[in-house]
């Protein structure tokens, strides 16, 4: 990608920036390459071979992730586990929903996934047409979470500063460039939104906002899309409450896996890291009305006639 000259002046401060974050240009979007070699998303594009009944987890970092693996986890093994027997209660939903270009084809070019349990379920941060062939030829089902821009800005600033020393306002400037993991955003957003209006039984476009305001209208709709509806019975008995309860926040981030615990092979140092407030409209903490306004306008510009949009 040419050097763009960035609001704060010089054609080089967006590159500079894009490489302090370890940020590399790559089939069209910006990859975090600390953790996500291109070799790795290469290797799953080749070698992946998607089947009908896998689903898929798909986000922008900081946008939910953690909270909607536990839930997709929660709903397809409920007949498997009870709440108190659940893998959840001490291993991370990361290691559960594993990632195909950050964990396993990161490890082995081609790893050996024939023993997983049907349905498969796997993640990526990845845009769709990153996607591995095979997924977008197969009947599998994609479930993707979008968050307001806005806190995504601010959640990924809190995220990152154990490995640097930007300022918020650096990450929003980053942000509007489009130079920001798996960025940028409108074209990430436009990716799965779009197939999500073409094919709307394979891919599902969930709103964090929309999961925060109604979880349990907004898990009754995610457990129908995944296969795995809830009977009359189990609406009676709670079995939906039950399991908004255990995936919530608050229960999540007080399990001892996720205050004390670390994923084997990740640069996070730790899996506090995941629970920070996750709060909707944290931003005018942090962004000015004038930032909010800018940013604003880009996103109307940048998704100007596709029905989606930003409150």
């Amino acid at each position: 990608m040419e050097s763009k000259e960035s609001s704060l002046g010089t054609p080089s401060a967006a590159a500079s920036n894009a490489d302090d974050l370890g940020l590399t240009q790559f089939q069209g979007f910006w990859i975090p390459s600390r953790s996500v070699p291109t070799s790795s998303i290469i290797a799953f594009q080749k070698n992946f071979q998607a089947l009908d009944d896998d689903i898929i987890v798909v986000s922008k970092p900081k946008s939910g992730t953690t909270w909607l693996k536990a839930l997709v986890f929660s709903i397809v093994n409920r007949h498997h586990y009870t709440f108190s027997n659940t893998p959840l209660n001490s291993t991370n939903p990361h290691l559960l929903v594993p990632y195909l270009d950050i964990h396993l084809y990161k490890k082995n070019p081609n790893p050996d996934l024939s023993t997983i349990s049907s349905p498969r379920l796997f993640s990526t941060h990845l845009p769709y047409p990153m996607l591995a062939d095979s997924i977008k030829r197969s009947n599998c089902r994609i479930v993707y979470i979008i968050r307001n821009p806005f806190d995504i800005i601010v959640s990924l600033w809190h995220f990152l500063r154990f490995m640097d020393d930007q300022s918020v306002e650096d990450h929003f400037e980053m942000f509007c460039r489009g130079e920001e993991g798996y960025g940028p955003f409108w074209d990430h957003a436009l990716g799965y939104w779009n197939m999500s209006l073409e094919k709307p039984s394979n891919v599902l476009f969930l709103r964090y906002e929309e999961l925060k305001e109604d979880p349990v209208a907004q898990t009754k709709r995610l457990a129908a899309f995944l296969g795995f509806p809830f009977s009359i019975e189990e609406e009676k008995t709670g079995m939906v409450n039950q399991i908004v309860d255990f995936c919530s926040f608050n229960n999540l981030k007080d399990l001892e896996v996720n205050k004390t615990g670390k994923n084997p092979g990740s640069i996070i140092p730790n899996n506090k890291l995941f629970f920070r407030s996750g709060k909707v409209g944290d931003y005018v903490n942090h962004l000015s009305p004038t930032a909010v306004e800018r940013l604003s306008n880009i996103l109307e510009e940048k998704l100007s006639g596709s029905g989606l949009t930003f409150k």
